[in-house]
């Protein structure tokens, strides 16, 4: 129980708390971003594909 009690009155818990949620929010943030440019991309392909396909290549 006093190491429960020590813990919570430390800066250490909150901290590492604190730097958990900046690292789950940055990682969201990549992953969207990341999500975005493949499907850009893949539209980008495709629509290159359509392209040659029409002009017969």
């Amino acid at each position: 129980m006093q190491y429960l009690k020590k813990f919570l009155v430390e800066e250490d818990g909150p901290t590492a708390v604190e730097y958990a949620v900046m690292l789950a929010a940055i990682v969201m943030v990549c992953i969207a971003a990341i999500a975005a440019v493949g499907t850009r991309t893949n539209a980008l392909f495709e629509n290159a594909t359509t392209e040659m396909q029409n002009h017969g290549m």
